[in-house]
């Protein structure tokens, strides 16, 4: 059977609450996503950056810049909900975004740099968070309601590796 390549990996599953281990290992993978991007798009040249990752999806180039907005939204979006009290979010048309100028033009290198940094400084306030902020405190999404801090970290997490796999697929349907 042929893997949807809208989602290389699987959907996102929603989970009420995680686990210390389960933390811990989407904290690793975020933790990870710098330098697994980098390899993932390593050695592509402009012209393979350009191809979409399937028919009408965005391009290996977006992907990249696409990630990196994300990041530092759910980066900010936790820091909001660490300091205010479950604060509505503005959701992001990221189709939208992917369409602007810089996300379809600029080198990848700009985003990866931007998030090798973010990364550093978004794990060390998550390894630095207390049982009660993981559980008590979050945002409100319009669209997805109430979402804890450590359900917003399961979902980045899932995200991270599914746009990483999205390039890396294509990678191998094409023998890049």
């Amino acid at each position: 059977m042929e893997t949807d390549p809208r989602y290389p990996i699987g959907k996102f599953t929603r989970l009420e609450q995680l686990t210390a281990a389960e933390r811990k290992t989407a904290i690793a993978v975020l933790e990870a996503l710098p330098e697994n991007l980098l390899a993932a798009v390593a050695g592509l040249s402009d012209a393979q950056l350009e191809t979409p990752y399937r028919a009408d999806g965005w391009t290996l180039r977006q992907v990249v810049h696409h990630l990196a907005d994300s990041n530092v939204l759910c980066s900010n979006r936790m820091r909001w909900a660490l300091t205010e009290d479950w604060p509505t979010i503005l959701p992001a048309d990221e189709d939208a975004w992917a369409q602007l100028q810089d996300a379809r033009t600029l080198p990848v290198a700009v985003s990866l740099q931007l998030l090798d940094a973010l990364h550093v400084r978004w794990v060390a306030l998550l390894r630095s968070l207390t049982e009660a902020q993981w559980t008590q405190r979050g945002f409100v999404h319009p669209r997805m309601g109430r979402t804890s801090v450590e359900q917003a970290l399961a979902l980045y997490a899932w995200h991270n590796q599914h746009h990483t796999a999205h390039i890396l697929s294509l990678r191998q349907r094409m023998g890049w």
